[in-house]
């Protein structure tokens, strides 16, 4: 058929599709016509059937071919004039027609690259997911209930960029006696999660190419914030006593950010010595530089008392402090925090517009009233009792059950265990395995810029797993590891 054949095309003519389970026909045929013609099917300057006779052919209403043909016009993929309507003359239309470059994005998602499992709620024995079905669930939603009942009509439009003035208290006084950090609310910038925190601070601290210092092994989410940034980031070892940085790194390298997470450090669970913190944060105020102190789930200390912030230890740290309600709460709150030293509030808070928006508002006002009302500090006591018998439970079963050489890391606070296991096992072999089997622990390879064979291990969260389940998860991980009976012996 030529260009210009005003018959009916075969395919512009076939019947539309009829019954209580098919879509609308001007929806069809809408469809139809759009997609002919981005696949070049139906080309530029085909003459269409008249209205009329479409509808004649297709038994539809000629108001239901008028109104996908007027539709097809608002869009660009018609003209009508005097002599018919035409298909219009589409730029690249249909696949193949020219050849494609190669698909780019930025060079920093290369540092992004983890590795890790991804999430599944079928999975176990995951690192950094909280106990989900003992959260009171109820309490929460009378909380909720009572935001809503108390909320004035305002509430539904965009909030202080900073978050609800109420939460920023009930944080700034909570905080201040539970992990000793210093701040007035005005301090307090609620965000959607930590990751946005993290991400906040980069954005205010740090240039792009300015150097940043990140634990190694260390939390995957703040490096993927300082790449994000477009920073130069340099991975710094972390040992029994934690991060790890000498005077003549802070002279030569001079940072303009350290990521560290001096409480429990994750994943190896050493805690920041006090002589470190206090050199750590002297060498940074005398440089220019800024700590990130992420303080993620040190509420869960089960051995004494939980270790106090860094960022209270001393008056006006140069410490940006970052929370997170994901592990005392639950993920999907997206609630995070910051706490910014008072100095620096004056130069951050017009950017602030710029960078967020109060949403989550009704959240925020349910976070509040769960805090006053001391609901979140029984939770909190519940949560610390359930996991140390869960972290005992694993413990237990590792040692009776994993029949490899390994030596286990951390325990004393927190929601996981690592276990360093010999090079010649390989964690992320061991990791794939073990999540075909619905199982997801992660391989500590995987949270190093720079691993070495000594870096080779598993990391094994608690938080979620019932304890009576550990020695028959611990079994089956022996089982995957295929490497019973090895005499060779890993130095603790």
């Amino acid at each position: 058929m030529s260009v210009a054949d005003p018959r009916p095309l075969d395919l512009v003519e076939a019947p539309l599709v009829r019954g209580s389970s098919a879509l609308p026909l001007q929806q069809q045929l809408h469809q139809r016509l759009r997609s002919a013609i981005l696949a070049g099917l139906l080309p530029a300057g085909c003459r269409l059937p008249g209205s009329r006779t479409l509808a004649e052919t297709l038994e539809v209403s000629r108001n239901t071919v008028s109104a996908v043909f007027d539709q097809l016009a608002v869009e660009g993929f018609i003209r009508s004039d005097r002599r018919g309507t035409f298909v219009a003359a589409l730029p690249n239309k249909g696949p193949g027609r020219r050849p494609q470059a190669r698909p780019r994005v930025a060079a920093r998602l290369a540092g992004m690259n983890s590795g890790i499992v991804l999430y599944d709620e079928g999975n176990t024995l995951r690192p950094g997911v909280p106990a989900l079905s003992e959260f009171p669930v109820h309490a929460w939603q009378r909380a909720m209930n009572k935001a809503v009942h108390g909320m004035p009509a305002s509430a539904l439009g965009y909030g202080d960029p900073a978050g609800e003035p109420a939460l920023r208290g009930a944080i700034a006084q909570y905080f201040a006696l539970s992990r000793g950090v210093r701040c007035r609310p005005e301090q307090v910038i609620i965000t959607e999660g930590a990751q946005e925190a993290l991400s906040l601070c980069v954005r205010l601290l740090a240039d792009p190419s300015d150097t940043a210092w990140v634990e190694d092994p260390g939390y995957r989410g703040a490096r993927s914030a300082l790449f994000g940034g477009d920073l130069h980031v340099v991975p710094k070892r972390v040992d029994a006593d934690g991060l790890a940085v000498t005077a003549e790194e802070w002279a030569t390298e001079r940072p303009r950010i350290v990521y560290t997470t001096p409480s429990h450090q994750y994943p190896t669970g050493a805690v920041l010595t006090v002589a470190r913190r206090l050199e750590l944060m002297s060498e940074a105020a005398r440089h220019g530089a800024w700590i990130i102190e992420d303080d993620y789930d040190s509420e869960f200390r089960h051995s004494g008392a939980p270790i106090p912030a860094m960022q209270g230890l001393i008056e006006d740290a140069p410490v940006l402090y970052v929370g997170t309600f994901s592990k005392t709460m639950f993920p999907a709150l997206r609630l995070g925090f910051v706490v910014v030293p008072d100095r620096l509030m004056a130069q951050v808070r017009t950017p602030l517009v710029d960078l967020l928006r109060g949403g989550h508002r009704l959240e925020q006002l349910a976070m509040c009233e769960f805090m006053n009302s001391g609901q979140f500090a029984r939770h909190l006591g519940r949560m610390r009792r359930l996991y140390r018998t869960r972290q005992e439970a694993l413990r237990e079963a590792l040692e009776a059950h994993l029949a490899i050489p390994h030596v286990i890391e951390g325990g004393v606070s927190g929601m996981h265990l690592t276990v360093r296991l010999l090079a010649d096992n390989p964690d992320h072999v061991l990791v794939r395995r073990a999540a075909r089997h619905g199982l997801a622990p992660q391989a500590l390879s995987g949270f190093l810029l720079a691993p070495t064979p000594a870096d080779n291990g598993l990391v094994i969260g608690y938080g979620n797993t019932s304890a009576e389940k550990f020695e028959p998860l611990v079994r089956e991980l022996s089982d995957l590891a295929r490497r019973r009976g090895s005499s060779r012996h890993l130095a603790p």
